[in-house]
Order: structure tokens, then C-alpha cells, then sequence
């Protein structure tokens, strides 16, 4: 009987090590899930706050002839997405700035550098972020 199991043991050499490999692959991938999600979460949330920051920034553009004559607070549409889209190159950020119907929205790009997912050929992540922004009239009593 000894012999037997001697025997038998001779022919599972190696198959411990297979299966530590591919649980310490499968323990790496699921590392680099955890971190570059995370790392690539983190950027959105970045990226939201850069597009409101700029949304704000060119709801702040307002047609104040308009405002003094009738009281109706109004954008001027073109400075308003400049006024977006400089606050964005100050900011070092891709995106885009549109006005309609008063509201100045804003749309930023982040391309997220991938640190372990890129063994697996995963190399970056893109993540989008948006914010927008309507003027609001002046407190009672304050002069434009």
C-alpha cells in the first residue's frame, strides 16, 4: 500500500504550483480591478467638479443691459461658453461648454492611466463628468 501512494505521489508533482498561479493571477487582476476603479471613480468625481466649477463660472456672464431694462436675467450665450471654456484650459481640462435655454452645461474628459490592469491590456480608462449652471436673479435690494 505504501508503495502505491509513493507512487501516486510522484505523478502529482507540479499541479500545487499550477493552481498558485493562477489564484496569484487571479488575486493580481482583482488588485488592479480594485485600484485603478477606484483611481478611475476618483477622477470622475474630479472631473464633475471641474464641469460645475466651469458651468458656474459661465452662468456668471450676463446680459446686464437686458437686466437693468426689464429685470429679466439673461445670459449672453457667447461669453458664457467662453467664459466656461477658459475656466477649463485654467484648469488643464478636455471638455466642451454649450448654452441653451440659459443653462450653461459642461461636459470634461479624463483619460485615467490604468496601473496594474494594464498587465491584462486594459492601459487607460475613459471617464466623463458633467455639470451645469442657470443664472440666478440678485438678492432683493442688490444692484447689478
Amino acid at each position: 500500500m505504501n508503495r502505491r501512494r509513493a507512487a501516486r505521489r510522484g505523478q502529482d508533482d507540479g499541479t500545487v504550483t499550477a493552481f498558485v498561479v493562477v489564484v496569484a493571477a487571479a488575486f493580481v487582476m482583482f488588485g488592479g480591478l480594485i485600484l485603478d476603479t477606484g483611481g478611475a471613480l476618483a477622477d470622475k468625481t474630479s472631473a464633475m467638479g471641474i464641469a460645475q466649477e466651469a458651468a458656474r463660472a459661465g452662468a456668471q456672464q450676463l446680459d446686464l443691459a437686458t437686466y437693468r431694462s426689464t429685470g429679466a436675467v439673461r445670459l449672453l450665450p457667447d461669453d458664457a461658453a467662453g467664459a466656461a471654456r477658459a475656466y477649463l484650459a485654467q484648469a488643464d481640462a478636455t471638455g466642451t461648454a454649450t448654452v441653451a435655454d440659459n443653462t450653461v452645461t459642461v461636459t470634461v474628459t479624463v483619460t485615467h492611466h490604468n496601473q496594474l490592469l494594464g498587465i491584462v491590456g486594459l492601459d487607460t480608462l475613459t471617464v466623463t463628468g458633467a455639470g451645469s449652471a442657470h443664472p440666478a436673479p440678485p438678492a432683493n435690494g442688490a444692484a447689478p
